[in-house]
């Protein structure tokens, strides 16, 4: 069993979508949580961070050590996206998704590692179906997204011997406030709906607390053996083929 009471752990982005729900069913079983990310969590303990400024994982890393007094999970949520072809997408907006997506969880879990290595941590890694296939305009987030799923394999092959353990989770379509909004703005959001459906098996698209309920086990005990994989969540979306 894991004693829960006894963990710390750092939750970027944890305030909203997938994190908040990450966050809340963490503190549920008892773990210290703290978020990053732009300001104030009214919920939880936080840090207050721009991760679009390059000097932000260390202090992150710093200030939750000096919060809570050691960290045992890191769940690496906070990302971007920007939309847009190759030739649509500017250097700019390839730099800052790459940054904020793959840069900062890389730096995140390198000044981690020593406080995770200490209590035999867990690292997981918020990934994305767009890391396995892609959705149109999407070049920049589909690479990001798929350099973390690399990275979480490379991080489980040079850390399992250290006692820390690395996965990512790649969701579908979640039902966020986020996706929400952008179905919302549609011209006919009652269609898309319908058809979200008809691309998914289980008929329906994801909750964030489903990804949450499967973070959590990650991060336990119970799920010792497990390192270096990528867990799909989307439903059946991905294993399904379309008719012509």
């Amino acid at each position: 069993m894991t004693n829960w009471s006894e963990k710390v752990a750092l939750v970027t982005g944890g305030r909203s979508g997938i994190g908040a729900a990450i966050s809340a069913k963490l503190a549920s079983l008892g773990v210290t949580v703290v978020t990053a990310q732009r300001g104030e969590d009214r919920v939880h303990p936080y840090v207050s961070a721009n991760f679009l400024n390059p000097s932000e994982p260390v202090r992150v890393i710093h200030d939750v050590i000096k919060m809570a007094g050691g960290l045992d999970i890191l769940v690496n949520n906070a990302g971007i996206m920007r939309e847009g072809t190759v030739l649509e997408t500017s250097d700019v907006d390839w730099a800052e998704t790459l940054h904020v997506n793959l840069t900062v969880p890389f730096m995140l879990i390198k000044h981690a590692l020593p406080h995770l290595t200490k209590r035999r941590g867990s690292i997981v890694n918020i990934g994305s179906i767009e890391g396995l296939g892609s959705n149109p305009r999407h070049p920049a987030y589909c690479a990001s997204k798929g350099g973390i799923h690399a990275l979480t394999r490379a991080v489980a092959v040079d850390h399992g011997g250290d006692g820390v353990r690395c996965n990512a989770i790649a969701p579908g379509w979640i039902d966020t406030d986020l996706n929400t909004a952008f179905i919302e703005s549609l011209g006919d959001p009652e269609s898309f709906k319908a058809s979200l459906g008809d691309i998914h098996p289980v008929g329906r698209t994801g909750t964030p607390g489903e990804i949450a309920g499967l973070a959590a086990w990650l991060a336990s005990d119970e799920a010792s053996f497990v390192t270096g994989q990528v867990w799909t969540v989307d439903g059946g979306r991905t294993s399904k083929l379309n008719l012509p």
